[in-house]
């Protein structure tokens, strides 16, 4: 006996829709058994992870702050996702992006003047684009696996932020801490509002991107070449539309976003570059894509979303005693639900039972033996 996955002929609208909702109750109700596992008060882990982020001004703008790089990755990671192509190192991206962009102000340290923070900010879009068209290239020319490549290229990338920050970038006056000089005061990204939190203008540039790239693939040939290449392949040739230029045109996209993220985080949040300058953006935006539908408009929710189990994670250690790992599991949780959801919905399971067993032949009577071998 065993289960099959059999595809509906149909698929439901309103589960579609309510399929993010679903997972993310799903994902509350495991949470409180997982609480509840560890010796604690489900109800005030729950309030702890998911409504104390929410009732302070100044935690709302640390919302803002982590859910910026998650919105920017993520609506990059879309394009490519809808165009078949499994970018899953948008964190490299975003680091070689942090990177790039940080060249301007340690480069060039007397250059002080407003156009150094869209240099940066420029040249952080480039990195990534650049470290993205790698694994782009390297699919349309030879067919390799951009999963493997691309993932791959994170650890290149994380290698490099730390050999820079511990050798020729690495800040004398730090004594033994490895991590290179503050940048100067043009070189951070303004908060938008100074007198209640720190939230800086990388929000906006990720909303704004958000609905470019939403127009982009709602409203113009280019998005409907991606969308077709990404479901039929096979139509999209009849139709004209190249599919290795879709490859590295989606990977460009998502990495311009994601090195723009990179190069946001490092000189608004941090200020500086040091070894460590994310907790897994790139890969929990793949969460936040897939929670958002893979539209922009909706991942702009889904952002926020995610951005609050970070921030509830935090809190939920201090308020409660739970270890850090707990956060990864909740996103896990989250990522598996919304998988299960979709599956669910384009798909119903059959139960299948073994076909019965032939009966065996009659074993052969003596009077049967006899009568062939006299026959």
């Amino acid at each position: 006996m065993r289960l099959e996955l059999v595809k509906r002929p149909q698929q439901s609208a309103l589960f579609s829709a309510l399929s993010p909702f679903l997972a993310f109750a799903l994902m509350v109700v495991a949470g409180g058994l997982i609480f509840l596992a560890l010796g604690k008060d489900p109800i005030d882990g729950l309030h702890a992870y998911f409504i104390g982020p929410l009732t302070e001004v100044w935690s709302l703008h640390e919302l803002a702050i982590k859910a910026a790089p998650l919105i920017l990755i993520a609506v990059g990671l879309s394009v490519c996702f809808l165009s078949s192509n499994w970018n899953i190192g948008a964190e490299g991206q975003f680091t070689i992006g942090a990177i790039v962009g940080s060249a301007i102000p340690l480069y060039f340290p007397d250059l002080q003047n407003g156009a150094v923070l869209p240099m940066m900010l420029v040249c952080g879009a480039i990195g990534g684009a650049a470290w993205a068209a790698i694994p782009a290239i390297l699919k349309a020319r030879f067919n390799t696996n951009e999963i493997l490549t691309s993932l791959m290229l994170v650890y290149v990338a994380q290698l490099i932020l730390d050999w820079l920050v511990r050798g020729p970038w690495r800040d004398p006056a730090a004594m033994s801490f490895p991590q290179a000089p503050a940048f100067h005061s043009w070189a951070i990204v303004p908060e938008l509002m100074p007198m209640s939190g720190r939230a800086n203008w990388g929000i906006v540039f990720a909303i704004v991107a958000a609905v470019v790239v939403w127009f982009m693939l709602s409203r113009t040939l280019k998005g409907f070449e991606v969308k077709v290449i990404g479901q039929s392949p096979r139509a999209g040739r009849f139709g004209g539309f190249s599919a290795a230029r879709t490859i590295v045109f989606a990977f460009l996209v998502s990495g311009a976003l994601a090195g723009l993220a990179g190069i946001t985080e490092v000189s608004g949040a941090i200020g500086r570059l040091q070894p460590q300058i994310s907790p897994g953006y790139g890969f929990a935006a793949i969460i936040v894509a897939f929670l958002g539908r893979l539209n922009p408009l909706g991942i702009v929710a889904a952002g926020f979303v995610l951005a609050l189990s970070y921030l509830g994670g935090e809190a939920a250690q201090i308020e409660i005693g739970v270890t850090d790992k707990t956060v990864r599991a909740f996103q896990g949780m989250l990522l598996f639900f919304v998988l299960a959801c979709d599956t669910l919905i384009h798909y119903r399971v059959r139960l299948v039972r073994p076909a019965p067993a032939a009966a065996p032949a009659a074993a052969p009577t003596p009077a049967t033996e006899a009568a062939h071998g006299h026959g």
